[in-house]
């Protein structure tokens, strides 16, 4: 009988379950449908592209300007388990959140190995903190910013908001009126015991700091936490754990479950505004 090395899972189902790319057949032709959306989009509207929010070639990000100021901002975080996919992969969420009234920005983070999973956090709280200082030149306001994220996005986006920014950035610190998490990875240690950790190298500690389930923060504005219907058992308990202890903090937090769903066609919720998830992040933004 295999050993169990974390849960119930063996070594081999426990690699299965965070493998997304095996799971779901046609991964490869998913993310290649984003990449041609995300160029049309940067094609057909208004950005301003490789914007610097620091000084390491990996902090840059993408600005779909607001039609009209001052426009709330919605930030959005890409996947790709904190080492592979850039920005330019993403620019498609523009598409369903712009036309609606909101200010677009994309951030890209500098990929691990180049750097350890730390100073990737570092750098996505740097572009909060430059969103926040120049919100105005592209019609965003400052008060009104927006996050979500998918996959490894979604950790990142909880990270976010669980922030101390007046201590990071002298920022407000409810900077970040809400968020969401899609597809999310909240406990890493299971990244860790999983064949992700060959190329991550997180230590114990490391899993355990970078841990949203592990760092709720003391009061925040609302997250969502989305998982699609077809996923696997690990990704429906990473996103109820975290709910669970926001919740029991008294800190506000709904999970949503999206039948027909896998771990990449959930992202066609975000190609327009009039899909389920595009109008629930346009509403926490204050639209109807």
């Amino acid at each position: 009988m295999a050993r169990s090395v974390y849960r119930d899972y063996d070594q081999r189902a426990l690699d299965a379950e965070y493998n997304n790319r095996e799971k779901v057949a046609d991964s490869a032709d998913w993310l290649s449908r984003y990449a041609i959306a995300s160029a049309e989009a940067r094609a057909s509207l208004e950005c301003r592209l490789d914007l610097a929010y620091g000084t390491h070639p990996g902090e840059r990000l993408d600005v779909f300007p607001a039609r009209s100021a001052p426009a709330p901002v919605h930030v959005f975080v890409h996947g790709g388990y904190w080492q592979r996919l850039d920005k330019s992969d993403a620019s498609f969420v523009a598409r369903a959140l712009q036309p609606a009234g909101a200010a677009v920005v994309v951030i890209n983070y500098a990929l691990i190995p180049t750097v350890d999973l730390d100073e990737l956090v570092r750098q996505c709280r740097a572009s909060i903190v430059w969103v926040h200082r120049h919100a105005a030149s592209f019609g965003g306001d400052p008060n009104r910013i927006f996050v979500s994220g998918h996959s490894a996005g979604g950790h990142l986006v909880a990270m976010l908001m669980s922030t101390d920014w007046k201590a990071f950035g002298n920022l407000p610190a409810d900077v970040i009126k809400a968020g969401c998490g899609i597809s999310g990875l909240y406990d890493l240690e299971p990244i860790r015991l999983s064949y992700l950790n060959e190329l991550l190298k997180l230590t114990p500690e490391t899993s355990r700091r970078s841990s949203p389930v592990h760092c709720p923060p003391p009061r925040s504005g609302p997250l969502l936490l989305t998982v699609g219907g077809l996923e696997g058992p690990e990704f429906h308990r990473q996103a109820e754990e975290l709910a669970a202890v926001w919740r029991s903090r008294r800190l506000p937090c709904q999970t949503l479950d999206m039948p027909g769903l896998h771990h990449f066609s959930i992202l066609s919720e975000l190609e327009d505004c009039g899909s389920t998830l595009s109008r629930l992040l346009l509403r926490q933004m204050g639209f109807r």
